[in-house]
């Protein structure tokens, strides 16, 4: 942690010497910086106006980090300065320049921290005076039911997750009344534990005032791709019935493309491997073992995992979108150890 945080937290003001510090870290990644609207002229009041911010929200913050993240406060206040707190200013922003909620798409695959992030700027935009509803695609699953009589219509989804097993209407009735300024608005809920795991809709949450939405999922804003890339598609779609199975995945997309189009911007949270996915799972199943809960074998994370890949591979469906400025308009690089790696709005060109 740079001894200038530590200084805006203990002091009502920042010394001349940490604010040049702070001046001169602001600006050293021009990409990140042009990424947050941050530029030799604005950079002193983009300094305070983070600073005010980081001391209103701290408080909030350090308990989250306590109670949910099980970590020192002040281990994450470096992320917390560099990514969280300019993020939630960019859509604070563009709230405000929309004139009406915003509907702010989170795409990420597993162990990305989506959930994570949507709490953070949760704290954040409430400090700056904005009601955020959370809401994930897992919330528009269909009902138990109704995806027992999916899977006798496609014995092929065996998991939920996929596109084909959520309630498209659902999510784009709860986004409408959220942009057409209705309240109360009757938000999903899903239960992953119901019915021995396979999970059911539970008790939906009644909400007012949401002038924010946070859309996480692992295909939010998806778009459909080329059914002959199949022919030459990568691991594990190898035998015929994979490729069979992608291409009616990669169709199944086209239903939810008016969902998409309700988003006002997407953020991609962009591991820069794919296959952290599978190392993060049984991390994840490891951990959950070690306190005397049931997990998955490394088997059975593998079997699920590529179960996901085949549907939708990261290679052909989300590496494309990194430099697909008209559809993705900030990304976050993610490495191996869940640390942030490059922030950009446009790869191409930066």
């Amino acid at each position: 942690m740079n001894l200038w945080l530590g200084e805006i937290l203990a002091t009502d003001a920042v010394g001349e010497t940490w604010q040049q510090q702070a001046r001169v870290a602001a600006l050293a990644d021009r990409v990140k910086a042009n990424a947050f609207g941050i530029t030799l002229e604005n950079v002193d009041e983009v300094i305070e106006r983070r600073s005010h911010l980081l001391k209103s929200v701290f408080p909030a913050f350090s308990q989250f980090c306590l109670t949910s993240l099980q970590i020192e406060p002040k281990e994450m206040l470096q992320v917390l300065w560099d990514l969280w707190l300019p993020l939630g200013i960019k859509l604070a922003l563009h709230r405000q320049q929309l004139g009406r909620p915003l509907i702010q798409g989170i795409l990420g695959g597993q162990g990305t921290g989506k959930t994570t992030m949507c709490k953070i700027l949760s704290l954040i935009l409430q400090q700056l005076g904005h009601h955020t509803l959370s809401l994930s695609l897992d919330d528009l699953y269909k009902t138990y039911s109704d995806r027992l009589v999916l899977t006798q219509q496609d014995p092929r989804l065996i998991w939920r997750g996929p596109p084909g097993t959520h309630d498209i209407d659902l999510g784009l009735n709860v986004l409408d009344q959220i942009c057409q300024l209705q309240s109360p608005v009757m938000v999903p809920r899903f239960d992953k534990s119901a019915y021995g795991g396979a999970g059911d809709r539970t008790t939906p949450e009644m909400v007012t005032g949401v002038d924010i939405v946070l859309f996480e999922g692992w295909f939010v804003s998806v778009r459909p791709i080329d059914p002959d890339i199949f022919n030459t598609a990568p691991p594990p779609i190898i035998t015929d019935e994979d490729r069979a199975f992608a291409r009616d995945i990669n169709h199944r997309l086209h239903d939810y493309l008016p969902l998409w189009k309700r988003l006002n911007s997407l953020i991609l949270l962009y591991p820069t491997d794919y296959r952290y996915s599978l190392e993060w799972r049984k991390q994840a199943e490891q951990q959950m073992i070690a306190t005397g809960k049931s997990g998955m074998s490394s088997a059975d994370i593998e079997q699920f995992v590529n179960y996901f890949w085949r549907s939708l591979h990261p290679e052909l469906f989300i590496k494309p979108l990194v430099k697909d400025a008209t559809v993705v308009d900030l990304v976050i690089e993610i490495h191996g150890n869940h640390s942030f790696g490059e922030v950009y709005c446009d790869r191409a060109n930066s």
